[in-house]
């Protein structure tokens, strides 16, 4: 179907500009690369408008992903399809919805892994496991941060921002691809999980869900004191602020009493989480209580609360050792840790001794983001304050850099180096990087 690619005056024709990574680690460059050509018919070729750097990139950008081979960055990426394949026709009604109305034109966002909409594990939502799934930005898929894109399955990965999607803000729509999504599904692993619906549902164990046994009148009833729900999130970088606002707006629409402490070393972090959750409307806070610590306060925090129980359930954003070591002694015995950072291949920090001596469960992996798309547009829409971010003030959104907002700064693409280095320190918060500046 019919292509446009703009050219660049430093370019020749056919280059773009792309974020690479060489081996073993640190070694950032902006350069120019070929650019990608439909290769299936299920593909697409998008001209990115804003890319998104994630705390996921670091691992790759530190030497931990495992690659000997140089890569172009990026999986958060939004923009405008310029080529389709042979797939996008409106004759491919029996495949899913984008393959018979998505256009050359057409704004999307991508999800940060391919996924075919077709397969057992897409059909049951569980997209980032579809039997066709890779990550953007590795050396078998180049990535976004770059001017132009390869997506594949495209009519599975891509969410078309229509109608009045449009109305929303291009830096806040990278959000999507990613970072919000991600925070929600830690958030909803707790608070679907069996170990905490005795808490949920007010009926104590086994009965508080599915038995072969209808539960026995006058049993397991739980008393008002039993009912309150004790929460930490490690770690407060961006996808721990999306996980922490995702849980209290969750919560809110309970009448669930309940504690939330988030914890991250970073003071900076906290002072933006604190921030955040101050400007939050007395709905949010109604019912419970919100703190925001370093890791030895927040360990005292939830010695006080719980009378040295525990909490019911950890969010670990993070995804290393020592997060996860914080996780498991913050759990209380039945405790749930939800880890949604990206490990790498150090073994876990515990032995099975340990798991077993707590009764702890475990929620790892990558989130479906495909399938959370439609949750995380509509807590974006509820929470313009922190997600609906623009270049300026107006309206209900955050302005970018602002005490309140996720996105710290929207800088050219020719600025990755730089902006990889204060990243990795810890000196910035959410960038996007344009690439047409």
């Amino acid at each position: 179907m019919a292509s446009q690619v703009d050219s660049h005056p430093e370019l020749t024709p056919g280059e773009q500009l792309a974020v690479k990574w060489y081996p073993p680690a640190y070694d950032i460059r902006v350069e120019s690369v070929p650019i990608p050509t439909i290769q299936h018919r299920d593909d697409a070729i998008v001209k990115v408008k804003l890319a998104g750097l994630c705390g996921s990139d670091l691992h790759i950008y530190r030497g931990h992903g495992g690659f000997q081979d140089p890569l172009i960055f990026g999986h958060e990426f939004i923009g405008e399809v310029i080529s389709l394949g042979e797939s996008f026709t409106p004759n491919a009604t029996d495949r899913p919805s984008l393959y018979p109305t998505l256009k050359v034109g057409d704004k999307v966002v991508s999800a940060f892994t391919s996924s075919c909409g077709e397969c057992h594990f897409c059909r049951v939502g569980f997209t980032s496991r579809c039997v066709h799934c890779l990550l953007f930005g590795i050396p078998i898929l180049p990535g976004g941060q770059a001017q132009y894109v390869r997506v594949p399955k495209a009519g599975g990965t891509l969410f078309a921002i229509t109608g009045p999607l449009t109305t929303i803000s291009e830096p806040s729509l990278v959000l999507l691809a990613d970072i919000l999504p991600t925070g929600i599904y830690a958030a909803l692993q707790v608070l679907q999980h069996p170990k905490i619906a005795p808490v949920i549902t007010g009926v104590a164990y086994p009965f508080s869900g599915w038995t072969p046994l209808a539960r026995l009148e006058g049993v397991g009833q739980l008393e008002v004191g039993d009912r309150e729900l004790v929460l930490a999130v490690v770690g407060l970088g961006p996808v721990g602020v999306c996980a922490t606002i995702a849980l209290l707006d969750m919560l809110a629409s309970t009448n669930l009493s309940y504690k939330v402490i988030a914890i991250d070393p970073n003071e900076s972090r906290r002072l933006k989480m604190q921030a955040i959750y101050e400007g939050m409307e007395e709905k949010y806070k109604a019912n419970g209580q919100f703190k925001v610590e370093a890791i030895e306060e927040g360990k005292k925090v939830v010695e006080g609360w719980t009378n040295s129980l525990g909490c019911n359930a950890v969010l670990e954003i993070v995804g290393n050792n020592s997060a996860l070591t914080l996780a498991l002694s913050l759990v209380r015995p039945f405790g749930l840790i939800s880890s949604v950072g990206v490990h790498q291949a150090p073994p876990l920090p515990f032995t099975g001794r340990e798991c077993y001596n707590k009764n702890v469960s475990f929620d790892f992996g990558r989130c479906p983001v495909r399938s959370l798309l439609p949750v995380a547009l509509d807590l974006m829409k509820r929470r313009e304050d922190v997600f609906g971010a623009a270049s300026g003030t107006g309206g209900g959104e955050a302005e970018v850099g602002g005490t309140r907002s996720l996105v710290d700064k929207i800088v050219p693409i020719g600025e990755a180096k730089k902006y990889y280095e204060m990243f990795d320190k810890g000196e910035c918060g959410k960038v996007l990087f344009d690439p047409w500046v």
